[in-house]
């Protein structure tokens, strides 16, 4: 869902995954004022928005991600920070090697989360932290616009989708990913909840799904052409309750950001 879609992504959804990028390096101790040269992995880096201000604020940034078209992205948006193509749970680097561990809405997406956390907590020192974010559930008006926008169209999801076992799955609210920080070997852990409203060009906004990016660009994707038609109609619909005078959409959302310390 992600792979070579890049562009796509930087127009569409990057900037709301961009929101919580200082509070997750606050949450991680990397802050302006602390000392330069801060060692920071950044991983799933996307288009590098979180490894960037993590450049800005002084620290030496390692930042992962699986696609080489948003490594691609990353190099002009985190000028500084070392980049590498890397997944998780098995990152290349020895245990201990950062003082600093962030992971921006990785989690959500991996197939055995509780050993993509482990991966985290095993690559940063003892006495470093680690600072995840997820989307909860329940969605946000935000996430349950696209599930409204299918189900208005009547639009089917593919027997392909990608899906958690749900052995491997936790729940996405804060006791959940708190306990998932927890049993992974993170000490002192907390979670807090994140709101805002994002503001976006209803067609920007169109233009992930449109072109096949996160789980219901995977579903726009299997459609034919007629019912992508549908589903455009419907999402000028489903919109007009959430345009602001400008015209612009304000869409409200939160997330999910918890931190732990490496004992």
């Amino acid at each position: 869902m992600w792979a070579g879609r890049a562009d796509a992504y930087a127009r569409s959804f990057a900037k709301l995954c961009a929101h919580p990028a200082g509070a997750l390096l606050d949450a991680a101790g990397v802050a302006p004022e602390v000392d330069a040269g801060t060692r920071v992995l950044d991983v799933g880096t996307g288009t590098g928005t979180v490894a960037g201000l993590a450049v800005a604020r002084g620290a030496r940034v390692t930042a992962v991600d699986a696609d080489p078209s948003m490594l691609d992205l990353a190099r002009g948006n985190a000028p500084g920070a070392d980049l590498h193509l890397g997944t998780l749970p098995d990152l290349a680097f020895a245990a201990g090697a950062f003082d600093a561990t962030v992971a921006n809405f990785v989690v959500n997406h991996v197939g055995d989360p509780r050993a993509a956390v482990t991966e985290l907590r095993r690559v940063t020192r003892s006495g470093g932290r680690v600072a995840v974010t997820i989307w909860p559930h329940p969605a946000s008006p935000l996430h349950q616009l696209w599930g409204r926008v299918l189900e208005a169209a009547g639009a089917e999801r593919p027997a392909t989708m990608p899906s958690l076992h749900p052995e491997l799955d936790f729940e996405r609210n804060s006791d959940g990913l708190s306990s998932l920080l927890r049993e992974s070997g993170l000490a002192d852990v907390t979670c807090r909840r994140l709101e805002w409203s994002h503001r976006a060009d209803p067609e920007d906004w169109w233009s992930g799904p449109a072109n096949g990016v996160a789980s219901v660009g995977l579903v726009v994707a299997s459609q034919t052409p007629e019912m992508i038609v549908r589903l455009r109609q419907h999402y000028d619909r489903l919109i007009v309750d959430y345009r602001d005078e400008d015209g612009l959409l304000s869409l409200p959302t939160a997330a999910l950001l918890a931190v732990g310390r490496v004992a």
